[in-house]
């Protein structure tokens, strides 16, 4: 029979004490502490569309912040009358095809990636790059706002309760009955005629997109404000906004942290489309709804590559967005093992 080793056996820590008084060893056992970002970040990077997302997200904005910068061209950038032989060139077209199409890109010495547009001679690669500022600075703005402006309602209502949750719930459904398609194309119409109109349009969709996290934050908050540590807090003096902020909202941040990213994904396919409609930003100021709504004439005579480049690069985004979303409510949910 195989004997089963002693104490001696068992490796000894060196940072471990000796034998007390008594006789026995006394090991010390070295455990990592890990926060609470490091445990939701270690089950985050276990999903991989996640992180498929969360890299493409960074690629877009660092595209859409850098990217200009170092590019020829520029939205206003017009070549001249004597360029016009050039106009609607497709994807992918360099200088070594001039000997050989009539349509080359000589008159620009570039390569263009996503081709170019016609009539207006604009480099469409150009264009989508500086529409994604505008598009991701409206969707991820107008968020923000939303998520801010229903948490805080959705908490004071969950939380209170009473005559005050009656009133804003109420508040609430008046809102949700609008029709917020048609209600959102009348108030951008009255900023339409102005030349930079963005962050109107950002607060239009951030004024609009709160209603949905009230209700979610409310209630969360009336079944969490009913648990023994919140209780606890209560009975040691805690004022009720530390109890809100400090004690009960971290606890809800799952569910409010998966609609902003569905907020998001709304907010930029929002804007897009009441840009293709012509009641959006500015068309002097580009963005991926405008570039889908001047492309519409030139769409019928064979530019595809027009279109096809920004309605990718929505595309791209939302399901980035979606991918992320996925991940964050998968790492902050305790259930999930790390």
């Amino acid at each position: 029979m195989a004997q089963v080793p002693g104490p001696a056996a068992l490796p000894v820590n060196p940072g471990a004490s000796g034998p007390d008084e008594g006789g026995a060893t006394d090991y010390e056992v070295n455990l990592k502490s890990l926060t609470q970002f490091e445990l939701v970040w270690r089950k985050f990077r276990r999903h991989r569309l996640a992180m498929v997302g969360l890299g493409l997200l960074i690629t877009m904005f660092a595209a859409a912040i850098v990217g200009p910068i170092f590019l020829p061209f520029t939205v206003d950038d017009i070549p001249d009358a004597a360029t016009k032989a050039y106009e609607g060139l497709p994807p992918f077209c360099t200088n070594y095809l001039a000997t050989s199409l009539p349509h080359t890109c000589a008159s620009y010495g570039l390569t263009h990636p996503f081709g170019t547009t016609g009539g207006l001679q604009w480099d469409v690669f150009t264009l989508v790059l500086n529409g994604a500022r505008t598009s991701l600075l409206i969707g991820f703005s107008s968020m923000a706002i939303g998520v801010v402006l229903g948490t805080i309602v959705g908490a004071i209502a969950g939380y209170i309760g009473g005559f005050l949750d009656n009133v804003l719930m109420r508040i609430v459904d008046v809102m949700l009955s609008l029709p917020l398609l048609f209600v959102i194309l009348v108030v951008s119409r009255f900023f339409k005629d102005q030349r930079d109109n963005v962050w109107q349009i950002i607060l239009i969709f951030g004024v609009f997109s709160w209603m949905g996290v009230s209700r979610l934050v409310r209630s969360l908050f009336l079944s969490i404000r009913e648990r023994e540590f919140v209780e606890a807090a209560r009975a040691v003096g805690v004022r009720d906004r530390r109890i809100i902020f400090r004690h009960i909202l971290p606890n809800a941040l799952s569910p409010i942290v998966v609609a902003a990213s569905l907020i998001v994904a709304g907010n930029i396919i929002g804007e897009a489309f009441i840009s293709f409609l012509g009641f959006g930003v500015n068309p002097y100021t580009p963005t991926w709804g405008n570039i889908l709504s001047n492309s519409l004439t030139y769409l019928l005579v064979g530019n595809w590559w027009w279109p096809a480049f920004p309605g990718l690069a929505i595309i791209v985004t939302v399901l980035a967005v979606n991918f992320v979303g996925d991940g964050l409510r998968d790492a902050f949910d305790p259930r999930t093992r790390a």
